[in-house]
């Protein structure tokens, strides 16, 4: 363990620095509560995105890594915001007229037109927490309706009266002119129609711990702040949510930046030290435009996992999270060949190289082998030249590569050939476009065409790169330019696998056959 932890003290992967920010809290001290706790937060007016996976992914690599440098005990709790008013009714439930009756009501107050849970707030918790178990995260979860009816937040609410004049200089210094004319860091329920009621408060009486307010017909009414009958704006909640629990690390994304400075003042207002923060970049669609849930841009959960595994998906998400990036479909081959290759990079790496490896946050330093015996961007291409509708259609190429494999003994090549195929139909199929060779292009492949026919040595992968390398040397300057051909005449695609492990995999006499059919003229593209 003192081997690990060493190494683990001095890593620059950004876990480990974030894990090291979070010990230096407790230099002088051990927490009093007896451990540290990480928080992700969750808004259930929609359901779980690839959002909030990315938040627990990484804040779940944090704490694994906090795991390793200190012995203190740790908890992370996913704190779900389901008290907020629902503001607008969600486009993608059924029923959606049903809802309007119940706007500005907390989500656990408004029905569920799914008709499976007592509240669409409940209803959407579920799913979270069905969706946080899927990926095997571990967790505690908390519902902000518990947290306010239950007492458990009553305390700070209390002391947030007594120190409202404070919280509120805060708040106000951040609003407009307008908006400070009527603004309350609390937000009465409405005792007869539940809503939460955006109005001007009259009073605080931080003595009897109540507010009073005009109703919105103009009578006057007093509250207890406590027992759920009263919750804070989202700024201030933010905080007192921090002071409340205990949080010592939370991550949200830029767009929460702006805000840092009034979440840590009013939890510091509170008596409680601000958490650590890291702050993530978010991330872009096709077009580098922010991905949004309301547009519907970028990727989906259930969309990445159609065409890759979770782990490819944890690995796209370790990657650079201070940096914007795009998150399309046209990422995913990518990440899961990179992801296999830290597998296999990882067996051979001493103890600092495994903890600056990505796969040792993933797998939180219990890292499988990988079985990946074909890259998935190598599936692609073989679904291309195979015109591959079904999984079995690629089986019949990867046995005879690697005649040891099967589906059975080898589960994961088995998903990420079907998932490979899915990905060729959705995606490469539809913008395939093979071109004619020129005069030197289709000089080169007659003569790989001849040398491959007249072949008899092993089926290497290198041996065959040799034999590429030799078509193209003397012909193309620069060489890339001639695996450019190889791939938009023989694969109708602008990138494409190193060649000699293509033929290996495809066929020999497949591959003669392939140029054949591309010297004929088969294969162009019409105009």
């Amino acid at each position: 363990m003192s081997n690990i932890r060493d190494a683990a003290l001095s890593s620059k992967a950004w876990p480990f620095e974030e894990a090291r920010r979070v010990l230096k809290r407790f230099a002088k001290a051990p927490p009093e509560k007896g451990y540290v706790l990480f928080e992700t937060g969750y808004g259930p007016s929609g359901l779980p995105h690839i959002g909030t996976f990315g938040e627990v992914a990484r804040t779940t690599m944090i704490r694994r890594a906090f795991e390793v440098i200190s012995d203190i005990p740790t908890r992370l709790i996913c704190f779900s915001d389901d008290l907020d008013g629902m503001r607008k009714v969600p486009g993608n439930v059924p029923n959606p007229d049903q809802l309007t009756p119940h706007l500005q009501k907390p989500l656990t107050r408004v029905p569920d037109p799914f008709g499976t849970h007592d509240s669409f707030g409940d209803h959407n918790n579920a799913m979270l927490r069905r969706f946080l178990d899927t990926f095997g995260f571990e967790y505690e979860f908390i519902s902000a309706t518990d947290f306010y009816t239950s007492g458990q937040f009553d305390a700070v609410l209390l002391r947030a009266a007594e120190r409202y004049d404070e919280i509120m200089a805060v708040m106000l210094k951040s609003l407009r002119e307008e908006r400070r004319q009527t603004y309350s860091i609390f937000l009465p329920i409405h005792p007869d129609t539940g809503r939460v009621m955006y109005v001007p408060i009259k009073e605080v009486d931080a003595k009897a711990g109540t507010i009073t307010f005009d109703d919105e017909d103009g009578t006057e009414m007093t509250l207890p702040i406590t027992g759920g009958n009263v919750k804070l704006q989202w700024k201030p909640d933010f905080g007192a949510r921090w002071a409340a629990l205990g949080v010592d690390f939370e991550m949200y994304g830029k767009d929460h930046s702006t805000n840092t400075p009034i979440y840590d003042s009013i939890c510091r207002i509170l008596g409680v030290p601000a958490p650590e923060h890291f702050t993530y970049e978010l991330f872009l669609d096709e077009n580098g435009q922010k991905i949004s849930k309301s547009s519907g841009n970028g990727v989906s959960i259930d969309e990445w996992l159609t065409y890759a595994s979770t782990e490819s998906l944890a690995y796209f998400m370790y990657q650079k999270p201070k940096t914007a990036k795009r998150m399309y479909f046209d990422v995913i081959p990518k990440a899961v060949d990179e992801y296999h290759q830290q597998l296999r990079a990882f067996e051979g790496q001493d103890m600092a190289q495994r903890l600056n490896n990505p796969v040792w946050h993933i797998h939180g330093g219990d890292v499988p082998k990988s079985n990946m015996v074909v890259p998935f961007s190598m599936l692609l291409n073989l679904a291309s030249v195979s015109s591959a509708e079904e999984k079995s259609q690629l089986w019949g190429f990867i046995q005879r590569y690697a005649p040891d494999t099967n589906p059975q003994s080898n589960p994961d090549m088995d998903r990420a050939a079907e998932h490979a195929v899915r990905y060729y139909n959705d995606f490469v199929k539809p913008t395939k476009t093979y071109r004619a060779a020129s005069e030197i292009e289709r000089a080169a492949l007659q003569d790989l065409r001849d040398q491959l026919a007249a072949y008899d040595g092993p089926v290497d992968d290198e041996a065959l790169q040799s034999i590429v390398y030799a078509c193209g040397r003397e012909r193309f300057d620069p060489l890339r330019s001639w695996f450019s051909a190889l791939y938009e005449v023989l694969l109708g695609a602008a990138q494409g696998p190193r060649f000699g492990g293509f033929i290996a995999l495809y066929g020999i006499q497949e591959t003669v056959a392939l140029i054949d059919d591309a010297l004929a003229g088969k294969l162009v593209t019409p105009a």
